[in-house]
């Protein structure tokens, strides 16, 4: 049975998976519809407990195997230990014990990586009443059941003195584990059902076995069929029961037939709305609504309540990374944020733009503001690292190229006729107009750039953080990059972000550095975050991470030290990240 452990103790936690050891089981799916129910029935092994003190003192019961029926226990491929995994305990419920009147044990346990989400905590509270009613009822089936199919192994539960099950409710990741371990099968189930009953020992105590539900999954199949997350759970919860009971719908049709009319019966007596498992199967399968499996790591979308994250923040670049080829932000990449930011995560930018270019795309998706990621008041990395602000929005380092290096580059555009944007802070300055120029103002979202047609006055007009070249691609591979590496040596460090560009920033200036001044003035650590971009200005910032993801769209030098390599900006590769790493 699944742990003990003391009503809605949210402080501690206890050491167990599915509380047993045991040998791999037969096990057989539900075939109409990917995820949906496993029927694992148990070879006799007797448990017994051992106590033990957890990390805060706290006791709790583990579980030991002894064996009574000769059997051995399978190597290490068919255990599954009770210490792999902790369990919250929602509460124990025992019903009302009246002379001679069985005793139902009722013990509602919540996966402990499954976050605090209200409407699961509610719907456990609820299950302690519901589930006894459940089984109440099952059991009065029981006694004239004139069922065909069904194992009899447990008939008369009037024998017993009580009768003990356990339900578990986790995530999709928890269940496909379990999945993998017992079943050899690597997707998420809805429902898995594990019968402990060992009618030759003859016990006072019917230990019918645990449920495990996934709420994830039960999720969206309650969004599919137009119902509320507990009705889709009350009807999962009541088809593992009946597995238990010795229904068992992959026998035959006739079999199928008889736990389906059990499940609608069941759940009419007991004034539940939804059909049974069965018929919604059959239901799903004859819609137009196509389940497709999920057999990877990636969470799905409107799943991450479900899940704890495992980063408080990401660091994001923008150009190549958030935004896509057109330089815009995509639905799925801005719902992923959202999301992401729902569950307590904090995003911060780290790019190479100006922050009012930064607002300004982000504000098309809703993303900029006060409830944003970014806005005049939040903490961020902007022009390659030489501009960070920090609480509140306050600008704490700000670095200046050198005038002299400003001089050179502003006549080798203007001899040259080489276009350039030069920037300062929030403003864009530059020689003279070109179609380029306007690009990083209509494209970019960058401030519309003032035009100073002289060289001297361009220098007198303001400090210059970073100056930008535009070309093609080609003349910035071939002419300008090794043009002005060899130019400037050690006063000043070119940069590229995107293929048609080079900057020049300061000398032992980065992004990455940008980002350490950033964590130090937030009193984060590097363990704390996740990063993710694309571009050569990206590496010291995916290197410094717990985990750096490069796009797949990235440098070849940048893919070279991420930890992972995400799919491309266009194919909304923030979102990809954030689904499959960040929880």
């Amino acid at each position: 049975m699944l742990p003990r452990l003391s009503p809605l103790l949210r402080t501690s936690t206890f050491p167990a998976t599915m509380a047993r050891v045991m040998p791999r089981a037969a096990a057989v799916p539900l075939s109409h519809t990917p995820n949906a129910v496993a029927f694992v029935r148990l070879p006799s092994a007797r448990l017994g407990f051992v106590a033990n003190v957890n990390r805060f003192g706290f006791v709790s019961q583990s579980l030991k195997p002894s064996l009574s029926d000769g059997q051995g226990l399978s190597p290490r491929r068919g255990r599954v230990w009770a210490s792999q995994r902790e369990y919250r305990k929602v509460r124990r419920r025992a019903g009302k014990r009246k002379e001679k009147e069985l005793e139902l044990n009722v013990s509602i346990c919540i996966e402990e990586d499954l976050p605090d989400d209200p409407e699961v905590l509610s719907i456990a509270e609820m299950l302690r009443l519901n589930v006894p009613m459940a089984m109440k009822l099952a059991f009065d089936g029981l006694k004239d059941s004139a069922y065909k199919t069904r194992d009899t192994a447990i008939n008369d539960v009037g024998g017993f003195e009580s009768v003990e099950l356990s339900v578990l409710l986790c995530n999709d990741e928890f269940i496909r584990k379990l999945n993998k371990e017992w079943r050899d099968e690597d997707h998420a189930t809805d429902v898995l059902s594990m019968s402990e009953h060992v009618p030759e020992l003859k016990l006072p105590i019917l230990m019918l076995g645990d449920i495990v539900i996934s709420v994830e999954t039960a999720a969206r199949q309650a969004e599919e069929r137009g119902h509320t997350l507990l009705d889709e759970i009350r009807i999962l919860m009541v088809h593992g029961l009946l597995h238990l009971l010795g229904f068992d719908h992959e026998l035959s049709e006739e079999a199928e037939a008889e736990m389906e009319k059990e499940e609608e019966l069941l759940l009419k007596s007991l004034g539940w709305k939804g059909k049974g498992l069965i018929q919604s199967a059959y239901d799903a399968e004859n819609s137009a609504y196509s389940h497709k499996e999920n057999t990877d790591d990636r969470k799905k979308e409107g799943s991450l309540r479900f899940y704890k994250p495992k980063f408080n923040y990401i660091f994001c670049d923008m150009d190549g990374t958030l935004l896509n080829s057109k330089s815009q932000v995509t639905p799925a990449n801005a719902r992923a944020l959202k999301e992401a930011m729902s569950r307590g995560v904090k995003v911060v930018i780290a790019t190479g733009k100006a922050r009012p270019a930064v607002i300004e795309s982000l504000k098309m998706v809703d993303l900029a503001g006060k409830d944003g990621i970014v806005s005049e008041f939040s903490p961020g990395v902007f022009l390659q690292g030489l501009i960070v602000y920090g609480r509140q929005g306050r600008e704490i380092f700000r670095r200046n190229l050198d005038p002299d290096v400003c001089r050179e580059v502003y006549l080798y555009s203007w001899e040259n006729k080489v276009p350039l944007v030069a920037f300062t802070k929030d403003r864009c300055l530059t020689l003279f107009d070109h179609p380029l120029v306007d690009s990083v103002h209509t494209i970019y979202h960058e401030s519309k750039a003032e035009v100073i047609p002289s060289v001297e006055s361009l220098l007198a007009a303001a400090e210059i953080q970073k100056v930008i070249f535009m070309d093609t691609a080609e003349g910035v591979s071939t002419t300008l990059r090794p043009y002005w590496s060899e130019a400037l040596r050690d006063r000043a460090t070119v940069v590229q972000a995107v293929p048609d560009m080079l900057e020049i920033v300061p000398h032992g200036t980065s992004k990455g550095g940008g980002v350490k001044i950033l964590l130090d003035h937030l009193g984060i650590t590097a363990k704390e975050i996740m990063a993710i971009g694309d571009g050569e200005n990206d590496i010291e910032m995916l290197e410094l991470a717990m985990l750096g993801i490069a796009l797949s769209n990235g440098s070849e030098k940048t893919k070279a030290v991420a930890n992972a390599i995400g799919v491309s900006n266009d194919e909304d590769g923030v979102a990809d990240a954030i689904y499959r790493y960040a929880f």
